[in-house]
């Protein structure tokens, strides 16, 4: 029965999987350590343009370390926790220093490495060196849920059973294994959804336990996490400041402004009442990028108090530091 489960999806998979970069025959393993960091809740089409933009300015490990890390977090863009950017970075100067920058190609060497924890060791240790691992992301913990389980999703975390269960469900062959993982992944991502699974489509839905217990509702609600108003957009709103400026910014120029304040222009533009810019001074509102970024967090009415909470946040994740009253990215 398990011999032919495995046979049935890893045959749809080779029929019916997306065509990404870090699938491609030229793949390599920092692409595919990459990919696995980015992709962690977020979704592929937000990934692929900047994993591209990526690999093309820092093709290998050494590349990406040579630079700041505050490169790194600048390049992450808008794909949200940009603390994965850090963990890259750090992960890229021990690939460079300790293993002549060539990725470790074990489970146990990918977890030596800052940043890298159980599902990204095995996920790079199968999909980029084929080893034999048991690969449990939120996708794949949805399909065993329902195909062996009967349960419509999985625990709100990952339990110890859910592992054994992987295990036990992981085929003996090696090859086998690498197809198995990414094919029930793929089958999590675009047929057996969270909200509306696509059951008419699965290629295993005769085997599926849930569909054979007459698809019971879940044993309770996920909660999506909240966005508006909260710290997180705050951190995100002043973290778009940072990436788009090239100098040092001014501390207080985060804070909310008066209607004269937002009046002032960027030093040089029109309006401006300087002679030359000033490269560690940006105006509340101006014109460019830094104006922009300035304008959108302005926007969002935050009270000090929250301001410097999310702004503590990040000088103590490391995502922000402050240089004699100013800010810029590390």
């Amino acid at each position: 029965m398990l011999g032919r489960l495995h046979a049935t999806l890893v045959d749809w998979f080779a029929r019916e999987a997306r065509d990404l970069p870090w699938r491609a025959a030229g793949r390599t393993p920092w692409g595919v350590l990459v990919s696995e960091v980015m992709l962690q809740q977020t979704p592929v089409a937000r990934v692929l343009p900047v994993w591209r933009e990526w690999m093309e300015r820092w093709p290998h490990p050494a590349d990406l370390a040579a630079e700041p890390a505050g490169e790194a977090v600048r390049a992450w863009g808008r794909l949200g926790y940009p603390r994965r950017a850090l963990r890259l970075h750090a992960a890229a100067t021990v690939i460079t220093s300790e293993h002549g920058g060539e990725l470790p190609d074990t489970e146990e060497g990918l977890l030596a490495l800052p940043g890298v924890g159980s599902y990204t060791a095995a996920a790079v240790a199968s999909f980029a060196f084929g080893r034999r691992a048991t690969v449990v992301d939120t996708n794949i913990r949805r399909v065993h849920a329902r195909l062996v389980g009967g349960e419509a999703l999985p625990a709100p975390t990952l339990t110890a059973a859910e592992q054994r269960r992987a295990t036990v469900l992981l085929p003996a062959d090696r090859a086998q294994s690498v197809a198995w993982n990414a094919a029930t992944m793929e089958l999590g991502a675009i047929v057996c959804t969270a909200r509306s699974p696509r059951c008419a489509e699965c290629p295993v839905s005769d085997a599926c336990a849930w569909l054979a217990a007459g698809e019971p509702p879940p044993t309770y609600t996920p909660r999506g996490q909240a966005w508006h108003g909260t710290d997180r957009q705050v951190r995100g709103a002043i973290m778009a400041v940072l990436r788009a400026a090239q100098h040092p910014l001014q501390r207080d120029l985060l804070e909310p402004r008066g209607p004269e304040d937002s009046a002032r222009a960027m030093p040089g533009s029109a309006g401006s009442t300087r002679s030359a810019p000033c490269p560690t001074q940006y105006s509340v509102e101006g014109t460019g990028p830094v104006g922009e970024a300035l304008a959108r967090l302005h926007a969002l009415r935050t009270g000090p108090e929250q301001l410097e909470r999310a702004l503590a946040g990040l000088l103590a994740d490391g995502l922000a530091v402050e240089v004699e009253g100013s800010l810029q990215l590390p």
